[in-house]
């Protein structure tokens, strides 16, 4: 595993807008800097490549072994999860609702074992960029290379399967205004397309419901039978509808059992259950020692992460989660390239470990400021 330096291509910010990549470039303390950044990329041999996919696979039978245990000892209020809505998730769970995809994040140089950092399993984002924008980029700067990335075929593949099960109208929705989750959910939309789905986009906002016919509806008052949401499940929970969740009989997508694989309680569970796991980080809901990293359950994008090494505070984030419950996880030190610090997202769509998408910072903590960096095999 290596990170390389080379020259962006010319005109870059207009070919990955053409691509959907429209937002590219962040705002950093009054400046635009790139979000997308060709300057650089990692390169990973085979090898390297086959430890990642073997480390998903393991993980993916670990974290539904996992559910099972939540589920049978009854373990659903260490998630925040009201109890209105146990039987909820329960029946999800027991129906095999189908799950589309999720995102393992790594620390990972190469030599040691993957460690498995966290599991975005509800609605992790920085898609478009792995499965398209940096394919793209690979074709056009090195044709003669290789990259892991097959997230578009199984993207199609899945939707076809739920082809299979049903002809409806496919929902695809996300908060109207987030640039970043309409242009994900849109290219989600484009590959349920693809494979042959009617589909239509519908802001969160703008779903309604319906009290005469007991069902969640679009503007023009059909109802809403299957949805993918790019929407979190633990916000849905506490809104004003979401008691009618639990009887409009809507199919979500990702399932209401993945709420429990995208909350960070699901880390001290899945080190209990496979303490030998190469994969693996101890992780518990008490501080392990005077070295640690801190997480709030709910927490998303690196917000109210405390780093703390002998007793001391290295490293702390803000966010909107300083009241929420925390677990605790071994420290591990992510790799450190001439001070960038790459954490690997590894993509598993339909049960396959297809790909991988690299995001870095300068400092140890990842957060939505973080860049985007492709990579190569070879």
């Amino acid at each position: 595993m290596e990170r390389l330096t080379t020259q962006p291509r010319a005109l870059w910010q207009r070919i990955v807008e053409s691509q959907g990549l429209t937002f590219h470039s962040v705002d950093q303390e009054g400046k635009s800097v790139p979000y997308w950044d060709e300057s650089a990329y990692y390169r990973f041999t085979s090898r390297e490549i086959e430890e990642l996919e073997r480390a998903c696979h393991a993980l993916d039978d670990m974290c539904l072994q996992a559910v099972e245990h939540v589920l049978s000892h009854d373990l659903l209020d260490d998630f925040l999860i009201p109890r209105p809505f146990h039987a909820y998730v329960r029946a999800s769970w027991e129906k095999d609702e189908h799950t589309v995809y999720g995102r393992f994040d790594f620390a990972y140089d190469g030599t040691r074992p993957p460690k498995l950092l966290e599991y975005n399993a509800d609605t992790p984002t920085a898609l478009l960029e792995a499965a398209v924008i940096q394919w793209y980029w690979f074709r056009d700067r090195f044709p003669t290379h290789d990259q892991f990335n097959n997230i578009h075929e199984r993207l199609i593949e899945i939707w076809s399967v739920l082809k299979q099960k049903t002809r409806e109208r496919w929902y695809f929705t996300s908060l109207r205004d987030h640039v970043e989750d309409y242009m994900t959910v849109n290219y989600l939309r484009d590959t349920a397309l693809q494979a042959g789905l009617e589909t239509a986009y519908l802001a969160i906002e703008d779903i309604g419901w319906n009290p005469r016919r007991g069902a969640f509806v679009d503007r023009s008052e059909q109802p809403l039978r299957h949805v993918f949401k790019l929407y979190p499940w633990e916000w849905m929970l506490h809104e004003r509808f979401g008691p009618q969740l639990l009887t409009a009989g809507t199919e979500w997508l990702e399932a209401p059992w993945k709420m429990l694989l995208s909350n960070k309680a699901i880390l001290p569970i899945l080190y209990q259950l496979n303490p030998d796991s190469p994969y693996l980080l101890p992780a518990s809901w008490e501080p392990l020692g005077v070295t640690y990293v801190r997480k709030p359950i709910l927490g998303r994008e690196g917000a109210n992460i405390r780093m703390v090494l002998d007793g001391q505070i290295t490293e702390e984030t803000g966010g909107i989660y300083g009241n929420c419950p925390c677990i605790y996880q071994d420290l591990c030190t992510l790799p450190n390239f001439s001070g960038r610090y790459p954490v690997i997202g590894s993509w598993m769509v339909n049960g396959y470990a297809c790909g991988i998408g690299i995001r870095e910072d300068r400092k140890p903590i990842t957060t939505n400021q973080s860049c985007f960096v492709p990579h190569v095999m070879g």
